[in-house]
């Protein structure tokens, strides 16, 4: 079998990756720092069927995107380019980008702290027994943690902070971890952008639920209502505000003037004699009184009616009436 060239290896890379954007809108940029090859295959195989990742260098990848993007006219997948930053790559996808984002979450591995490594997270020695002899309590005493001799092993007294996120591991803290047998970090390909259709956002949108998105959408609107109202300027938000407020500005000033219009009657009444406005809502009362009081009597009436029914029944057949 004769080996491909570099150039056949970056023609055929070239093509896969043009017909994987044809074929996919969908695209999660994913870091991929300290992920194994037999790690990146079981996320390939979960990912299988309506998920392709592909890994590569990111000035071929940017070449074949711009030269793509040339000769399809396709200028969306343009905003692809400042998302190839540092060690990435590319998850195209048909399915619900929340799920693919999950499965991709599942394939964490457990790695030990290395000397030089960058700390993604605090990492925290509880207390506890550690099973070392007392030899190695000399060990401790650089790092100074607080120990103590029980039952013939060193014993970690209080909870200690050995490294803290973003710093650099140490040969000191990496050999007690190594001795204590902690793997502090896990790591796996983690999701930085989101490409759908032309769009690039955050992953964190796509852990907005429903009730989120709508409360945001109220939030929006209510704010584009207060400032067209601050300014006077109609839109269909502020439009419903802005009528009654101009009818409350005509009554004022039909009521300060002898200006008149129909609706303004009835205040006008109402303001020349209060007694109306009293008589006016004791009707009103009345009548919702009065249907809530029908609406009881119905209801009495109804079930007078059932009771005779039953008792008639149980008066007019017996179980063992003789004929």
């Amino acid at each position: 079998m004769v080996k491909a060239t570099k150039a056949e290896k970056k023609i055929a890379y070239d093509t896969k990756l043009c017909q994987l954007i044809d074929e996919y809108t969908q695209i999660l940029v994913v870091a991929a720092d300290n992920v194994g090859s037999t790690q990146l295959q079981n996320i390939r195989k979960g990912l299988r069927g309506d998920s392709v990742v592909l890994m590569g260098k990111n000035t071929m990848m940017k070449r074949s995107v711009r030269i793509h993007s040339e000769n399809t006219g396709n200028t969306a997948i343009l905003n692809l380019l400042p998302l190839l930053q540092g060690n990435v790559g590319l998850i195209f996808t048909k399915g619900d980008l929340k799920e693919v984002s999950e499965e991709v979450a599942k394939y964490k591995v457990g790695a030990p702290a290395r000397v030089g490594l960058v700390a993604p997270i605090d990492v925290v020695v509880q207390p506890g027994n550690t099973g070392l002899d007392p030899s190695q309590t000399s060990f401790f005493q650089v790092l100074n943690i607080p120990t103590k001799i029980n039952k013939g092993t060193v014993e970690i007294i209080t909870p200690v902070e050995l490294i803290k996120q973003g710093d650099k591991v140490g040969s000191s803290e990496a050999a007690l971890l190594a001795k204590l047998g902690i793997r502090p970090f896990s790591y796996g390909l983690v999701v930085q952008s989101v490409y759908d259709n032309g769009s690039v956002f955050s992953p964190e949108v796509l852990d907005l639920t429903e009730d989120q998105l709508v409360e945001k959408f109220a939030s929006g609107i209510s704010m584009v209502t207060s400032l067209a109202l601050a300014v006077s300027y109609p839109t269909l938000a502020a439009a419903p505000h802005m009528f009654i407020n101009a009818y409350k500005n005509a009554l004022a000033i039909a009521v300060a003037t002898d200006y008149t219009f129909p609706q303004a009657e009835k205040v006008k009444e109402f303001l020349k004699d209060p007694s109306k406005f009293v008589v006016a809502a004791a009707a009103v009362s009345a009548d919702a009184g009065g249907s809530g009081a029908q609406a009881g009597a119905a209801a009495k009436v109804e079930e007078k009616k059932e009771e005779s029914d039953e008792e008639d029944y149980e008066g007019g057949f017996g179980l063992f009436d003789e004929e």
